[in-house]
């Protein structure tokens, strides 16, 4: 009797599980004849200057014979090309009209219409291709670059069909999609696959998240949505990875979270207002974590502080790791950045942060990221490197390093604000060679100590040596002026 009841909940539960999986439809036309009207075409023209054509003739000397027979053809201009003007330059060129295709989706009655940036980029005129071939002016009214997002709009007479959005952080590894859109110009095609990854970076912007799919996606499916099995917006389908510009089942599109917010702003303001902490930050790897006393290697490491910028104001230092952001678990390095993008302008968060082996809570007020750019609060520097010139080198870890004089800082342009060695030159068998630490990286901190000087180096050695550890960590600003930090292993064998 135990047996037949044991064989009945088997059944019971397999039964509940297959249905609760929602196994694959046996057809997506009707989905498809559904969501078909609240995708769009759109058609983009730009005026371009034609190029000159040019033949290649050679400059020829006074009195070459030939002086005359070429003059005969570049006074009166080749055909197809205009005639020089009358100082013998080159007039310019006609212009001629260049177009672009791509997809978009209605999101509203009203006729707001979702795309991709870089569909829309420079173009003059914009014309969006309703279902039913019905042809509309649309109105840019924002972009935004970092997620390659552009908000249109359209009038019409009467009001239009839209799409609803999706949870795409609902979406799972293998759930069935669906992407329709505009390849090569075909018009509505429908194509369907999986979802085959998710949190995806491809190094398009620092908030990428991309959801993989298998479901063909070609050039001019740029700006279409993916939808769900239960046809709500889950996607905007973006790039494509693939060797010879057709669809080779490897296909990303931005995560419905991500654009939405970005979509509501642009509408609101025609810009984006994202949430601006003030700190550079890097992935937190297994030597940093060992060597800062983590368990894990979760968070993201503070390289360094904006000057001014909200994180100052609320106390937090290089060398922190932020582990939580306004009550969100950062358990990997990129998720910081969207996290505080989408965290309003001048709200307060609570930051903890891991710091001298222990959890501390911070309260930061937001700024905002676009003013910040605005201002040049986030811009980076660039430096050159000295030809030469006499100054006070020692080598440390394989590292040959300077001390910090006016006349290096002026020939490196280092900031007067900044303290530091700067680094001369690298052993190319080193740790440091290996970990890309550079000539004209300049080191500020060796073990969370700052150093001005090459007895503050050593003593921040002959510390760290004390107490017993076997790697210690540098902090540096690259010679473009990017901080971050390394873990370089002890020598013990080695005197400095």
């Amino acid at each position: 009797m135990k047996r037949i009841v044991s064989a009945f909940w088997v059944i019971f539960f397999l039964s509940f599980s297959y249905a609760v999986a929602k196994p694959a439809p046996e057809s997506f036309a009707d989905l498809a004849e559904d969501l078909l009207p609240v995708v769009v075409n759109i058609s983009t023209s730009q005026e371009v200057e034609a190029p000159q054509l040019n033949f290649g003739f050679p400059q020829l000397p006074p009195g070459h014979p030939f002086e005359e027979f070429f003059k005969e053809f570049f006074d009166r201009g080749f055909p197809g090309q205009p005639a020089p003007g009358p100082n013998g330059q080159p007039q310019p060129g006609p212009h001629r009209s260049v177009t672009a295709l791509g997809s978009g989706f209605i999101v509203s009655a009203q006729g707001h219409i979702v795309t991709n940036r870089h569909v829309i980029a420079d173009a003059d005129e914009i014309t969006v291709i309703l279902f039913d071939e019905t042809e509309l002016a649309a109105e840019l009214l924002g972009v935004d670059e970092k997620t390659d997002l552009a908000l249109l709009k359209v009038s019409y007479d009467k009001p239009l069909k839209f799409a609803k959005w999706g949870n795409s952080s609902k979406s799972r590894v293998g759930d069935w999609v669906v992407a329709i859109g505009n390849p090569f110009g075909l018009g509505g095609t429908v194509t369907a696959g999986i979802i085959s990854a998710r949190a995806r970076d491809i190094n398009a912007g620092p908030y990428d998240d991309f959801i993989q799919t298998d479901a063909s996606i070609n050039r001019g499916n740029s700006g279409g949505p993916m939808f769900n099995i239960d046809g709500e917006v889950v996607g905007i389908n973006t790039a494509i990875f693939s060797p010879s510009g057709g669809s080779v089942g490897i296909g990303f599109a931005v995560p419905s979270d991500l654009a939405k917010p970005v979509i509501d702003q642009l509408r609101k303001y025609g810009r984006t207002k994202r949430g601006w902490l003030g700190v550079r930050i890097q992935v937190v790897t297994d030597e940093l974590a060992e060597n800062l006393g983590l368990k894990t290697t979760t968070g993201a490491l503070v390289a360094s502080i904006t000057e001014k910028g909200p994180a100052e104001a609320a106390g937090l230092k290089p060398g922190d790791v932020i582990l939580k952001f306004n009550g969100q678990d950062v358990d990997h390095m990129r998720q910081l950045p969207r996290i505080v993008a989408e965290t309003p302008v001048g709200e307060t968060a609570n930051v903890v942060v891991w710091r001298n082996g222990k959890l501390q809570n911070f309260q930061d007020k937001l700024g905002e990221l676009e003013k910040a750019e605005e201002d040049n609060l986030i811009a980076q520097d660039t430096r050159t490197l000295p030809k030469n010139g006499k100054y006070e080198s020692d080598t440390f870890l394989g590292m040959e390093l300077a001390v910090l004089t006016s006349d290096l800082r002026g020939k490196y342009e280092f900031d007067q604000k900044l303290d530091g060695l700067i680094v001369m030159g690298v052993n190319r068998d080193s740790e440091a060679a290996q970990k890309a630490i550079r000539s004209g990286d300049l080191i500020v901190e060796v073990d969370q100590k700052s150093v001005r000087s090459l007895g503050d180096v050593r003593n921040a050695l002959k510390a760290t040596r004390s107490d017993k550890k076997k790697t210690v960590l540098i902090r540096l600003i690259s010679s473009a002026g990017n901080p971050r930090f390394v873990v370089l292993n002890l020598d013990d064998k080695k005197k400095e």
